[in-house]
């Protein structure tokens, strides 16, 4: 059996190896698009703040730890596959047979239509090669302007901000991480940047990036075929709201979308991401997704969604290859919109509908001098989702009610008169309906 594997990110790595140890003598191909090791792109801010060289953003150590395995890395990138043939084009002109196929392309930033995005100064903080021109622009002291506020700008804002830069950042939502949390919450969240020497412009976008016309050194040297260098000093960037900002860099951290492309007209069903089954099976029998590329189904929306965060993708791996050797009984429980943010030592989490249902009850206690904030979100007796800042100790709790689909009876009324009584409400719940486990939640 020839299993090929599409991304060598965390979801193909963690199926070829799953695939190994239940098929120690089927083939396994693994194919990325990268001239580096298999690494985490969630390690990257860890690198531009110095806690890890770029080693220790590699997914496994060893220069021998995928021969020793029997999993061969190929470097190149999927162009399209032919389901009847069971073969993937690759862009190296080379086509791989398979006999089982896991897409886990991961997805790329999405670039917006902006004058001057394009040019030098401006980066993604998405790949090693980014973060190596980050570096070398983000010195302390540096105008550095962000585009975005989202769930990944705010982990990325934080590096920046270690580095000692002049940090602004750019954000066309009415708050900051707009798709995690709501009014209050996210206003919290920038009010605090502030606090630490951010600054937040919110309701504003870019709406161009702009650059001092070359001198006759750059003149010649375009002429002479050499490339720019990657400082753009001088950069004017154009807000919407008329103000001008200047800049050494601009980071654009303005969402991702799912590399999907080459599967257009493959015959593989593909929403916004690529529709799979509880067993991560996709439209196409023998074909599998995991990861930030693959649409998986939601059991608190009820709906299917694309889930980026890396415990999804890693359990989606783990599921889809297990369907790949065979193991049929192995299903996904389904995918929650979950996340645990740090933005400068503020905790802020999300979980499930954190915007409520139609029709559905909700209840808010924020106290703001002591930075605390706690919305419950409820449709019937069920906690569907949640935003908090500052309430650490429930975290799990709120993830094990949402997750569980808890029926809290009683109980939902007793949260919505104290929302704080989540604890007591999991316990009592949680037993009595044999979802839980002592010591974990």
């Amino acid at each position: 059996m020839k299993h090929v594997i599409l991304g060598a990110g965390p979801a193909g790595i963690i199926a070829a190896e799953t695939i190994r140890k239940h098929a120690p003598n089927d083939e396994i191909v693994v194919i990325g698009d990268e001239p580096e090791a298999p690494y985490s792109r969630m390690a990257i801010p860890y690198l531009l703040i110095g806690k890890v060289g770029e080693e220790g953003t590699h997914l496994r150590h060893g220069e021998n730890h995928y021969a020793a395995l029997g999993i061969t890395l190929h470097r190149a990138r999927a162009t399209h596959v032919d389901v009847q043939g069971r073969a993937v084009d690759l862009d190296d002109g080379t086509t791989v047979v398979f006999d089982r196929l896991l897409i886990a392309t991961g997805s790329s930033p999405a670039s917006p239509p902006i004058p001057g995005i394009h040019g030098p100064g401006v980066h993604p903080c998405w790949t090693l090669q980014d973060a190596r021109a980050i570096m070398e622009l983000a010195q302390p002291g540096a105008k550095v302007l962000q585009m975005g506020a989202g769930f990944i700008g705010c982990i990325i804002m934080e590096a920046l901000a270690t580095r000692g830069v002049e940090l602004t950042v750019v954000e066309m939502g009415d708050r900051m991480v707009p798709r995690m949390m709501g009014p209050t919450a996210g206003t919290m969240i920038k009010d605090w940047c502030e606090t630490k020497n951010v600054k937040v412009h919110t309701g504003a976008r870019v709406e161009a990036i702009e650059r001092p016309a070359p001198g006759i050194l750059d003149k010649l040297a375009a002429m002479a075929g050499i490339k720019p260098a990657h400082k753009a000093a001088g950069m004017t960037v154009r807000l919407s709201t008329g103000e001008s900002l200047a800049a050494d860099l601009v980071i654009s951290a303005t969402g991702v979308k799912p590399n999907i492309g080459f599967l257009k007209d493959s015959g593989i069903t593909c929403l916004v991401g690529v529709l799979t089954d509880e067993r991560l099976q996709t439209s196409v029998p023998g074909i599998y997704a995991a990861g930030d590329c693959a649409e998986a189904f939601d059991k608190v929306s009820g709906t299917t969604i694309v889930s980026a965060i890396q415990p999804n993708a890693a359990e989606q791996a783990r599921v889809a290859a297990l369907n790949m050797v065979g193991q049929t009984q192995a299903t996904l429980k389904g995918v929650t919109q979950i996340n645990v943010l740090d933005t400068l030592g503020m905790i802020s989490a999300s979980f499930g509908k954190w915007d409520g249902v139609p029709g559905g009850q909700h209840v808010e206690l924020t106290d703001l001098p002591a930075g605390r904030h706690l919305s419950l979100q409820f449709d019937g007796d069920r906690l569907i989702g949640c935003n908090s800042i500052g309430w650490t100790e429930h975290v799990g709790v709120m993830r094990g009610l949402v997750e569980g689909q808890v029926r809290l009876g009683e109980w939902k009324d007793k949260l919505i008169a104290d929302p704080t009584l989540l604890m007591e409400a999991y316990i009592a719940c949680a037993q009595s309906q044999h979802q839980f486990v002592a010591g974990k939640w």
